[in-house]
């Protein structure tokens, strides 16, 4: 089911260095058209599935006890926006999060890259955290590429699901 995939994508974005601590945030479209989301601030590895926060596309928390991420904006403003996107990411991979805060794209230098992410990894224009203005300049630049980089901050990832969307940023950050 998507909650446990999340929940396991979740865990391994922590594992795999994607992410420290309680940094990061990630989100799935639910079958039913609603979305599935990590709590704000919670040990991804003491995290259990009653923990994550179901929302509907507008923000409205529907089920769950805690807080959604504080990135809630950022991660439904891209699947509001392009219903072929079914999960999404946002960490700070070592690498990445140097080219996000240098203000510089990563190029697609191997075929691998072109073929999952679309292309160089472009630098969306620097707002601040947590907010619409952040959420919409991201969103608009995820339609053709699975992966951009927010200026100062970190990745965005996109993908089918969970785990598509794990091995798109593990993909970049390599």
């Amino acid at each position: 089911e998507t909650k446990e995939q999340l929940l396991w994508v979740a865990q391994e974005m922590l594992r795999s260095g994607l992410v420290e601590g309680t940094a990061g945030n990630v989100a799935a479209r639910l079958p039913d058209g609603n979305a599935v989301l990590t709590p704000s601030s919670l040990d991804y590895l003491a995290m259990g599935l009653d923990d994550l926060v179901v929302c509907d596309l507008d923000g409205n928390v529907l089920e769950g006890h805690r807080s959604p991420t504080t990135e809630k904006s950022l991660h439904l403003s891209a699947l509001r926006l392009y219903p072929e996107i079914g999960a999404t990411m946002h960490c700070h991979a070592k690498f990445a999060t140097m080219f996000a805060l240098t203000r510089q794209p990563i190029p697609a230098v191997i075929e691998e890259f072109d073929v999952f992410v679309g292309g160089d990894v472009e630098v969306a224009d620097y707002k601040t955290t947590g907010t619409e203005e952040l959420a919409e300049e991201v969103a608009s630049r995820v339609g053709k590429k699975a992966a951009v980089l927010m200026a100062n901050h970190g990745l965005f990832a996109v993908g089918k699901s969970p785990k598509d969307v794990l091995h798109v940023a593990q993909l970049v950050e390599r």
